[in-house]
């Protein structure tokens, strides 16, 4: 990604990556990503908020050569994580007066992560500022967004918020600014179902903290540049707020068609009462679009036979990153077969304890289900329909 301007004397700097499919070695890219940093100059000083994942501190050393870039004095670094911290010895080598500003916690990682010199650091606390001439950066820490070191970078003249891992999305584009708001909004629920979505309760008290600032434009580490800023701000209003959606995530395994069945069944009845339902069969879906799904939904239903004396591993995993993920669901319920026995729904239940959802009576059958089973689906439906009336979210 070549070197842009986006206001005078404030520039992109960082690298697209169009090719990778997964990040964490868990996350699945299906749009690639970006690794933004950006690069502020002063009358006085040269700042660099941020560095490039290191398969790409090429791209980041030619975008500097490119704008005649031949001293940093600052480089800030908002997050420890390597993405964002990669290139840092890279930077270091080729700026040798330049140090590290950021937080204690985040020189610490950093010093364990990629052995930098503790003399190559300056440590900055919260609501500190740095003055470049005419330029003036402020420093909001923001723990667990979604590290514990994490902070933000404020360009009060320009008013730039520079948030990080905050308000981004993994979206490779040529484009600068935000190209398609509907496209970037999808990106980034994502993101934050991925990433951001177990920290709720700290970034709604951030979001409160950013709202004292004058923002005009959101540049984040990852995806393109808001101009913009209230719609990606309000997304993450809706997204970290408490109201649920009146919708049932249903993510499922079926080995030998009777969970399938069932399943099936479950979305039919669910569809005639009026609730949306998206079944998410585990054998072939993107774990990413199962938890952006897990954002709104009111309930969740397991599909889940049983394999041996438990849960299809499969239907493990997905449990358990649901519950790592800890999205603001309401109801939880577990529905399928099995053969001579087992401990299937005692097992999934046990795996929801960082939830705070209320438990449904399970529909577990022997076998292929009978029309006693099916009825009782129905039931099961009658009962999450009187939920979502109850908390207001089924309009009459």
């Amino acid at each position: 990604m070549a070197a842009r301007e986006i206001l005078p004397d404030v520039f992109a700097v960082g690298a697209i990556d169009w090719d990778r499919r997964l990040f964490d070695e868990l996350i699945p890219l299906p749009d690639g990503t970006t690794y933004n940093s950006y690069l502020v100059r002063g009358r006085e000083k040269t700042a660099l908020i941020d560095t490039v994942d290191p398969t790409k501190t090429d791209d980041l050393i030619t975008n500097l050569k490119s704008l005649g870039v031949d001293k940093i004095d600052y480089l800030i670094a908002s997050h420890a994580e390597q993405d964002h911290s990669g290139s840092i010895p890279a930077v270091l080598e080729r700026f040798g007066d330049a140090k590290v500003v950021t937080n204690q916690k985040c020189r610490d990682l950093l010093i364990a992560l990629l052995h930098l010199p503790e003399e190559r650091f300056i440590v900055i606390d919260d609501g500190d500022t740095l003055d470049l001439g005419g330029k003036t950066l402020e420093f909001i820490i923001a723990p667990w967004v979604h590290w514990p070191e994490t902070m933000l970078t404020y360009l009060a003249e320009d008013r730039i918020l520079f948030p990080c891992d905050l308000f981004g999305s993994h979206y490779a584009t040529s484009s600068l600014y935000v190209p398609d708001e509907f496209a970037v909004y999808e990106a980034a629920k994502r993101y934050y179902a991925e990433i951001m979505m177990p920290f709720r309760a700290s970034i709604r008290g951030h979001l409160e903290k950013i709202a004292t600032r004058e923002i005009e434009i959101i540049a984040p580490s990852h995806g393109p540049v808001h101009r913009r800023p209230a719609f990606i701000i309000d997304a993450y209003r809706d997204w970290t707020g408490d109201a649920v959606k009146n919708i049932v995530v249903l993510p499922y395994v079926s080995m030998h068609g009777s969970t399938q069945a069932m399943v099936d069944h479950l979305v039919d009845a669910l569809i005639n009462r009026g609730i949306p339902v998206q079944p998410f069969n585990l054998t072939k879906t993107d774990i990413g679009d199962l938890a952006k799904a897990l954002v709104d939904a009111a309930t969740v239903v397991i599909g889940a036979p049983t394999v041996i004396f438990g849960p299809h591993p499969q239907v493990v995993y997905a449990t358990y990153l649901a519950n790592l993920l800890r999205p603001k669901t309401r109801y939880a319920t577990v529905i399928g077969s099995y053969g001579w026995g087992g401990k299937t729904v005692d097992t999934i239940k046990g795996m929801l304890d960082r939830l705070k959802v209320e438990i449904l009576d399970p529909v577990y059958v022997r076998g292929y289900p009978n029309e006693n089973d099916f009825a009782a689906l129905d039931r099961l439906a009658d009962e999450i329909e009187s939920k979502h009336r109850e908390a207001g979210i089924i309009s009459s």
